[in-house]
């Protein structure tokens, strides 16, 4: 059945041939255009710069203010104030987020630990991912193993802590020791890997400008034996210090005040839901824009070792060093702050597990994995879709009538709830939902372009059919 011309239910019956993707002549001469550096993005390379230098020293800034201001954000009322504020802030920099030994064991610990348990843990999930244009469509396969060594994990470190002989309240208290040295890794392992890639002669869609280059990242695919470095570095790290930042500050809570408030534990469960939700439908990052295209530089490393661990959790870290009566809410708000939460868990979850698993039928490589929690309507059977003269095909059910990228809406939705959870006693946790509007906004224009390079009258044909780019009926 079809609704258009080029929108087709794929129905498969067991004595059918499958019809799988195949990419067209067209759409392999469109991908070569596509794969090449053709403009700058974020401002260029004087942009990125900026980005670069800037975001480090908003992050000491935020978190200057959360630790020693009561989560004011501080500013000097007068030119005359200007310099002795920076100073002061500058001080507390050099004496509580110093990369002292702590912070260098634990984080650098945590991160071989991690490549450990990436490179030798069984009962992994073999995942082919999409065909990539660069390797002539050849295809990675992805050892899809983090579930089981995200609870590996999180055994040994509740045995570490029960046993004295690594205390979980410590990853709290020295926040701004482990900031820093996370920021030195994203450095140097941006640096490095540019450096390795170019020296390789592996480097692609390079500008030619080295800042821009650097942030861009100049590798697409880099592996250490059967890791994929960037699929890696995207689950493994910032999403397990997220959660044992909330944990700890679970902890710290209830050696403070011998309870947990809602808020906290609101906290520790969005974050085991993400983490969670990582590592259980990790066969679906594989067929993600980040794995797929995006190359590994300094705005995926960086942000993936310090901005989203150090950065997302303001709420725990004010909540773990403030009395409870400065963001107690009644229990109606709390019903709905859960309830929200949830739901906007599921319809995030759901998406992404709809769009992945479509690719992965019109691949022929879709095989239902049985790991907690599937949630129904994960998968859709028969689905419709607007066949592209490319060869690709655009999912126009489930949530994806509905939105072009409902996913969005719902992963903004928990980062608001993120900030949210404090209320109004400091607007710093609101910065997750802040900078997130603006990297799903500079996304959607990036997206929405280069799909109308790469489909032409055929993206036309698919806006007609899903209207809303975000929410439904409003825009």
């Amino acid at each position: 059945m079809s609704t258009s011309n080029n929108v087709r239910q794929r129905t498969t019956k067991s004595t059918e041939k499958e019809d799988f993707v195949k990419i067209t002549n067209e759409g392999e001469k469109r991908d070569k255009e596509l794969d090449k550096h053709d403009t700058y993005e974020f401002g260029g390379p004087w942009g990125v710069l900026a980005i670069m230098t800037g975001f480090p020293v908003l992050m000491y800034y935020l978190w200057a203010c959360l630790w020693f201001y009561d989560g004011r954000l501080v500013y000097p009322h007068s030119l005359a104030e200007a310099k002795p504020l920076l100073l002061e802030i500058w001080g507390h920099v050099k004496t509580d987020a110093s990369s002292n030994w702590y912070a260098w064991k634990v984080y650098t610990g945590f991160m071989i630990h991690q490549l450990f348990l990436a490179h030798i843990m069984p009962w992994g999930y073999q995942q082919e991912g999409l065909p990539v244009p660069s390797l002539g469509y050849k295809t990675l396969m992805y050892n899809c193993n983090a579930l089981v060594c995200v609870y590996t994990t999180l055994v040994t470190a509740a045995g570490l802590h029960y046993f004295d002989i690594f205390r979980l309240t410590s990853i709290i208290d020295n926040f701004g020791h482990l900031m820093t040295v996370a920021m030195f890794w994203g450095w140097f392992v941006s640096f490095f890997m540019y450096f390795a890639t170019v020296i390789a002669g592996e480097p692609m869609r390079m500008s030619g400008n080295f800042i821009y280059d650097l942030f861009m990242g100049a590798c697409l695919n880099p592996r250490i034996g059967n890791v994929d470095l960037k699929m890696w570095a995207e689950v493994r790290i910032p999403w397990h210090i997220v959660f044992f930042l909330s944990v700890s500050g679970c902890l710290k809570q209830y050696e403070t005040y011998g309870y947990v408030t809602p808020n906290m534990a609101f906290m520790t469960l969005a974050t085991w839901l993400y983490l969670n939700a990582c590592c259980k439908g990790e066969e679906c990052i594989p067929q993600t824009w980040d794995i797929y295209h995006e190359k590994w530089g300094f705005l995926v490393i960086f942000w993936n070792f310090a901005g989203v661990p150090f950065s997302y959790v303001y709420s725990v870290v004010y909540m773990a060093s403030h009395d409870p009566s400065k963001y107690q809410f009644s229990t109606s708000t709390y019903v709905i702050m859960f309830t929200t939460l949830l739901t906007a868990y599921y319809v995030w979850d759901t998406s992404m597990s709809q769009k992945s698993r479509f690719k992965m039928q019109t691949q022929g490589v879709f095989n239902y994995r049985k790991t907690f929690p599937q949630l129904p309507w994960g998968v859709i059977k028969n689905p419709t879709f607007v066949q592209t003269a490319h060869g690709n095909r655009l999912l126009t059910c489930g949530w994806w009538k509905y939105s072009r990228k409902p996913n969005y809406v719902a992963d903004w939705t928990m980062s608001f709830l993120w900030g949210a959870i404090v209320g109004t006693a400091t607007p710093i946790p609101y910065f997750y939902s802040v900078f997130f509007i603006t990297v799903l906004i500079h996304r959607c224009g990036r997206d929405f372009e280069r799909c109308s390079k790469k489909y032409g009258k055929d993206w036309d044909e698919y806006c007609s059919i899903v209207k809303y780019k975000f929410i439904p009926g409003i825009y």
